[in-house]
């Protein structure tokens, strides 16, 4: 029996799990020209670090704007908008002809991925209340995939010296018309916006701890993307293909991760699964960067993902509970996630400029460590109406939705 959930939902689901796809697949396909345009630029670690703060700091200025936009205008319109701004704009990286001209551009391109992050997070937890069960792992299952085609075609273009420009341009491109295409299933915007009611949610002692968690996962990827690519070619001395081969690598986790994700924790809770991969996450990690090989990289890049696969999407899934508007509260922890990418990328590149690449990584094992031993902060402990509708003994009887 599947009748419980309506075709529009289950439309909806999918055109949401499409914008994740592709602002995975827009945003990783430029991680592996990093190297060159820093090449390019004559960028040092330290200069590189400053404008790769770009994409994190236009997110953050975006982000609460976005949730209050989503409350008054619900998530389809935002979701439309900001994605095809995100599509657009990548065009103006690679022309960029220097340092601070590559800040402005991520950053613009930041403004539109926060927005759009924000929403289309939001338009998930609507499909997934409709639903009666856990579908956000699934649905950043579909970015981490996005992000793993991305980072393959940017590595190809690479290999084949595809100039910055034309490859970055024509992939917004064809993703634009991809997108325009899909988000006419997203659910009509009467689904979540709302006329009346905060538009900005309360920093509860719940929500911060939250968003102290959604800091430190979103600093450990954001410094994944953009320094294993200059980690595998500058400091172990592979080439290009093999450079963005470690964020393949880390993304083919993650996804493996987060298709699992749901039914991990409904089995076990979020606790359990937050802890026990980030501890295994942690240990790995820092065991391929004492060794310092390429494949120990790549190895312990894809502990790193699969350790991280479910944070998110549990953090924004508990963070969309903590009220009945999941556009503020999702905008708060997204803030603080972004901040996490705005700190990630200087601090790394600063650690690097006095002690190395590599021992600078390693602050990324450490924070995968205290992520495993903060796991309890996502316990369902003061739980909505909500939460115990999509607990896992609701769930165990719930026969109809749980196999679409």
């Amino acid at each position: 029996m599947r009748g419980t959930v309506m075709p529009e939902t289950r439309r909806a689901r999918r055109a949401v799990a499409a914008v994740f796809a592709l602002n995975g697949a827009v945003f990783a396909s430029w991680l592996p020209r990093i190297p060159e345009v820093k090449a390019a630029l004559g960028l040092g670690d330290a200069e590189l670090g400053a404008a790769l703060a770009g994409p994190a700091l236009g997110a953050v200025i975006a982000m609460m704007a976005a949730g209050v936009l989503v409350v008054r205008l619900g998530s389809r319109p935002v979701t439309r908008v900001s994605l095809a701004a995100f599509c657009a704009l990548p065009a103006l990286v690679g022309p960029a002809p220097s340092g601070p001209a590559l800040f402005a551009a991520l950053a613009a391109w930041g403004a539109a991925m926060g927005c759009l992050d924000v929403a289309m997070n939001s338009a998930g937890m609507t499909v997934q209340r409709l639903y009666g069960r856990p579908i956000m792992s699934g649905l950043h299952a579909a970015f981490s995939g996005g992000a793993l085609a991305g980072a393959a075609a940017g590595s190809v273009a690479a290999h084949l010296s595809v100039p910055v420009t034309v490859h970055l341009a024509g992939g917004g491109a064809i993703a634009l018309v991809a997108g325009l295409a899909a988000t006419r299933g997203l659910l009509p915007a009467d689904h979540d916006a709302q006329a009346r009611g905060p538009a900005l949610a309360r920093p509860t002692g719940r929500l911060l701890l939250l968003s102290a968690l959604a800091f430190a996962a979103l600093l450990s990827e954001g410094a994944v993307a953009d320094w294993s690519a200059v980690y595998l070619r500058d400091t172990l001395g592979t080439g290009a293909g093999t450079a963005g081969a470690g964020y393949a690598a880390f993304a083919v986790a993650m996804t493996v991760g987060r298709l699992a994700g749901d039914r991990l924790v409904t089995a076990v809770g979020p606790v359990r699964v937050v802890g026990v991969l980030g501890g295994v996450a942690a240990a790995a990690l820092g065991a391929a960067l004492a060794v310092g090989t390429a494949p120990a990289a790549l190895a312990g890049l894809a502990a790193l993902g699969l350790g991280l696969a479910c944070v998110v999407p549990v953090v924004f899934t508990a963070a969309a509970h903590v009220t009945d508007a999941p556009g503020p509260a999702i905008a708060t922890v997204s803030t603080c996630g972004y901040l996490g990418f705005i700190a990630g990328p200087p601090l790394i590149g600063a650690v690097a400029q006095l002690i190395g690449l590599g021992p600078a990584l390693g602050l990324v094992a450490a924070l995968a460590g205290l992520m495993a031993l903060s796991a309890r902060a996502v316990h369902p402990a003061a739980r909505t109406t909500t939460e115990r509708n999509l607990s896992p003994s609701s769930l165990s009887r719930e026969p109809a939705a749980g196999r679409d």
